[in-house]
């Protein structure tokens, strides 16, 4: 009887010293996910805060630029709306990558070739409204202003959306690779956000795709 209970005090403590080591881990991960998503932050503002410098050279809308960060896991939001008003995300949405070359689901592959279905990096500016056969049937032109994307109105890539594309992030999950041919693909929810806003500005405004 005596060592029955022997036993059932030292699984009961052994029980507790787990229960505390979970949530030691618990917390460190919890802690760990706000310090990575501080520095995606900043990250992100620092793109801004240089997209800024680029619109005082030039005649383009003030109110907000579109970032895309393609070094970021594609099961998270890596599409963004930048206001620069409030100095921080408006909108933000999953993004697809193209699937061409050697690019796969973790990681594309950038190139301005026509024919290579990749993604291509640089600064663009958003171009005229015109209809899509996906998502909400509505696509923007996209001219590069760089030599890594200023093929990118001859190759046809634009910005639209798929209606498979998740509104919510589906992280550790990837995005299925073949849903892009280069363009930036994103969900219907967002896409009609950033319609709306883009119909309704009177001066360009600008895409940066970077990794």
């Amino acid at each position: 009887m005596r060592k029955s209970a022997l036993y059932i005090l030292f699984i009961a403590f052994a029980a507790s010293i787990s229960f505390v080591m979970c949530s030691n881990t618990d917390k460190k991960t919890e802690e760990q996910k706000l310090v990575e998503e501080n520095l995606a932050f900043k990250r992100l503002k620092a793109k801004a805060d240089s997209a800024k410098m680029f619109y005082k050279q030039k005649d383009y809308n003030m109110q907000y630029c579109i970032l895309i960060d393609f070094s970021i896991h594609s099961g998270k939001n890596r599409f963004f709306v930048w206001d620069f008003a409030k100095d921080t995300i408006r909108h933000e949405s999953l993004c697809c990558h193209g699937y061409g070359k050697e690019s796969t689901q973790s990681k594309p592959v950038f190139s301005n070739v026509e024919g290579s279905y990749c993604s291509s990096l640089g600064k663009y500016k958003m171009g005229i409204r015109s209809y899509s056969s996906w998502g909400i049937n509505a696509h923007y032109k996209m001219h590069g202003l760089e030599k890594t994307n200023n093929n990118a109105f001859k190759r046809i890539v634009v910005l639209h959306s798929h209606n498979p594309v998740p509104e919510e992030e589906i992280y550790p999950n990837h995005l299925p690779l073949g849903w892009s041919q280069g363009c930036p693909v994103i969900s219907n929810n967002i896409m009609r956000k950033v319609d709306a806003l883009l119909k309704d500005t009177k001066k360009p405004v600008l895409m940066w795709i970077y990794n």
